[in-house]
């Protein structure tokens, strides 16, 4: 923009007025004819006198006369002067006046263009560039800067500094003069920058740019707060008026309006971009219906779950009714029901039918069917008014799958429960658990004397019985061991009533084994007998494996006692043991007898272990209370090393049952040690030497 020039009266009028002041000036100092010199009067000439006299009244009355028209006709030249040069300095006023105006007119046209160029801008950064190139045009200043205040930081920021070449510039909010503008709200006008304090000299020193005078204002939203400060530099021509001032707040007011919608339409896009990657990331099916009940929008997952990945037209545009039918009629039901009664509604692993498609060849393609959970939210403005419809789509298919194979080793709620907590259940823990582990005695001549095919047969009605036994007691089954079972108690989530489960499992397999051994032995097949051992401890649960396989399964000494003890069944002639550790926890009521202090194999700590008697149905094991009476005056006689005591209660115990086993053991030690005693140091601890 061009400085105004100041005009001032045109030569011409001052020329018209000295012309005539010459000219009067030449009228006045002529001088009338001079008057005859008066001669001597006599007689002889006193009438020619006379008349002489009459001649000289005359003269000097006419240049009297003529004075007073010199006078009158300066006058009038005068007043002639002063009426020209009025009309001339009307005519120059009149157009300095036309021409300020014209001006100012222009300056608020050109102000208003841009305001309205501004409210249309709605991008941040152009929007800032806009408003300082109009912040310099109009104020006719050198350059100008927009700061912004960041709540995060608390800093005044800029990255729209004309004449700068920087990406971004950062100051406290109260340092300098726009921090002192920023924090007081008092509008600071400059003539001279060096001489404030408050200004920086080094930013000068850096660019070799020179700063003379500074108009600094704060701009505010339409709720007062502050949003920024704008500066401006050099006012060309002199420092800056209170005109500029009032220029520069009038189109600050109108700047915040245009930087807060900018900086909303920010926001927004910010917030549209974030929700689209959410949306592009999810695996979860998304699908928005309008209040017609059409597909408006869907993300990726959706694409992918209906199988329209090259085809999205196929799904985006389609109606509910028109898209789902069939089978799947009951999706656009209840599509119609959310938008009408605006009720959030789930459906949980149903069945969801993808429509058929015809593939290269021009064949029909069946896709198959899909198990679902599906969510649908109604969406409504900020008035509450139905403004359309959220489906949620989630593929549980090989969820449900994998949840039907891991429920065929562990109770449907232990499996539920697994599947909720994620992969870092089964990570890997340590934690308490008791251990079942039961054995068929014999198996190897069994198989060899029924062949291969009669003993799968065997096994898979065997394992089937077995297994049902332990997931319905609360149970994971770990592995079937070739002819064994592993089962654990407790991984992942321990119960205080993990040992009485895995007791109960065991006896109840024993009660289970009886009727398939009768079935067996009605069909002339050969029957089978069991060992069972059960001992609870610290073990390592998770998934074990390689990278190709991986069992999810528990290690550690808590799981080798157990399998040690249902080896020493064996050579206890027991069906059931269980370690002292085992014994600790149980809290039900079981008919217990302490078999033996032993120290297995690879363990230096004895462990007693206790048979459970529970395990013996009606009639197999004859006069129970009085054997086990006199069993407990025979164990006490025996860890005395009062051997005849001993053998004596043992003898009682086989005349009550000729069958156990367990006595004839006891009565043969005592025997042996009445010949050959034990050293003093013996504690009464058994070694097992095998597994």
């Amino acid at each position: 923009m061009m400085l105004r020039r100041r005009h001032c009266v045109l030569p011409t009028a001052w020329f018209l007025t000295l012309s005539i002041c010459v000219g009067l000036a030449s009228v006045s100092l002529a001088e009338p004819p001079p008057a005859p010199t008066p001669a001597a009067v006599s007689p002889a000439n006193a009438v020619t006198d006379h008349a002489d006299a009459g001649l000289t009244i005359r003269i000097l009355r006419l240049k009297d006369d003529f004075q007073d028209n010199q006078f009158l006709a300066l006058t009038l030249a005068v007043v002639l002067v002063l009426l020209v040069v009025l009309f001339a300095f009307r005519s120059q006023v009149r157009d300095l006046v036309r021409r300020e105006v014209r001006f100012v007119r222009k300056q608020e046209s050109q102000l208003l263009e841009v305001t309205a160029a501004i409210s249309r801008e709605i991008q941040l950064q152009p929007l800032l560039q806009r408003i300082m190139e109009t912040v310099t045009d109009i104020l006719e200043a050198d350059r100008s800067t927009l700061f912004l205040y960041d709540p995060r930081t608390g800093e005044l920021y800029t990255n729209i500094a004309q004449g700068l070449d920087i990406t971004e510039i950062r100051i406290p909010s109260h340092v300098g003069i726009a921090g002192s503008v920023f924090t007081s709200g008092q509008t600071i006008n400059i003539a001279n920058a060096y001489q404030d304090k408050r200004f920086n000299k080094e930013i000068d020193r850096k660019t070799g740019y020179k700063t003379d005078t500074i108009l600094c204002m704060r701009i505010a939203n339409k709720s007062g707060n502050a949003i920024g400060v704008v500066q401006v530099l050099n006012k060309q021509g002199g420092p800056f008026t209170e005109l500029d001032v009032k220029r520069l707040s009038a189109f600050s007011a109108q700047a915040a309006i245009a930087i807060e919608n900018a900086k909303l339409f920010e926001e927004v896009i910010r917030v549209k971009n974030y929700n689209e990657a959410i949306l592009a990331s999810m695996n979860t099916a998304v699908l928005t219906f309008n209040v017609e009940g059409a597909i408006v929008k869907v993300n990726d997952a959706a694409l992918r779950l209906f199988d329209h990945v090259e085809e999205p037209e196929r799904l985006v545009g389609s109606t509910a009714a028109r898209y789902f039918t069939g089978a799947d009629e009951w999706v656009a039901e209840a599509v119609a029901r959310g938008l009408e009664s605006g009720e959030h509604e789930d459906a949980v692993d149903v069945a969801l039918h993808r429509e058929d498609a015809v593939d290269g060849s021009g064949g029909v393609r069946k896709r198959a069917s899909l198990s679902v959970n599906m969510s649908l939210l109604p969406l409504n403005d900020p008035s509450g008014a139905r403004i359309g419809l959220l489906m949620m789509v989630d593929d549980v298919t090989v969820e449900k799958r994998l949840k039907t194979t891991v429920a065929r080793y562990m109770p449907k709620e232990i499996a539920d429960r697994l599947f909720a907590g994620g992969e870092a259940v089964l990570g890997g823990t340590v934690g308490k658990a008791t251990i079942l582990f039961s054995d068929i005695r014999n198996f190897t001549a069994f198989s060899e004397r029924c062949g291969p095919q009669e003993t799968v047969a065997m096994l898979n009605g065997y394992f089937t019985v077995m297994a049902n036994l332990v997931m319905s007691g609360g149970g994971i089954l770990d592995k079937y061991i070739g002819d064994a079972i592993l089962a654990v108690y407790g991984p992942p989530f321990a119960q205080a009533t993990d040992a009485d489960n895995a007791l109960n499992t065991a006896i109840g397999m024993w009660s289970s084994l009886r009727t398939f051994n009768s079935k067996r032995a009605a069909d002339g097949k050969e029957t089978l007998s069991i060992g069972i051992g059960i001992n609870t401890g610290e073990v390592v649960s998770g998934n074990i494996g390689s990278d190709k396989r991986m069992d999810y399964t528990v290690i550690g000494d808590g799981v080798n006692l157990a399998a040690r003890l249902e080896g020493a069944t064996k050579a206890y002639h027991a069906r059931i043991l269980l370690s002292e550790f085992t014994r600790a926890e149980l809290q039900g009521e079981y008919v217990l007898r302490e078999v033996d202090k032993i120290r297995v194999k690879g363990k230096e700590q004895p462990v007693t272990v206790y048979e459970a008697m529970d395990a013996y149905g009606e009639g197999e094991f004859p006069n129970m209370d009085v054997a086990l009476a006199e069993w407990d005056r025979a164990v006490t006689a025996y860890a005395d090393r009062r051997w005849k005591d001993a053998r004596v209660a043992f003898e009682a115990c086989l005349a009550a049952n000729p069958g156990d086993g367990l006595a004839v053991l006891y009565a043969n030690r005592c025997n042996f040690f009445l010949d050959s005693p034990p050293p003093d140091e013996w504690d009464g601890v058994w070694h097992l030497t095998q597994k």
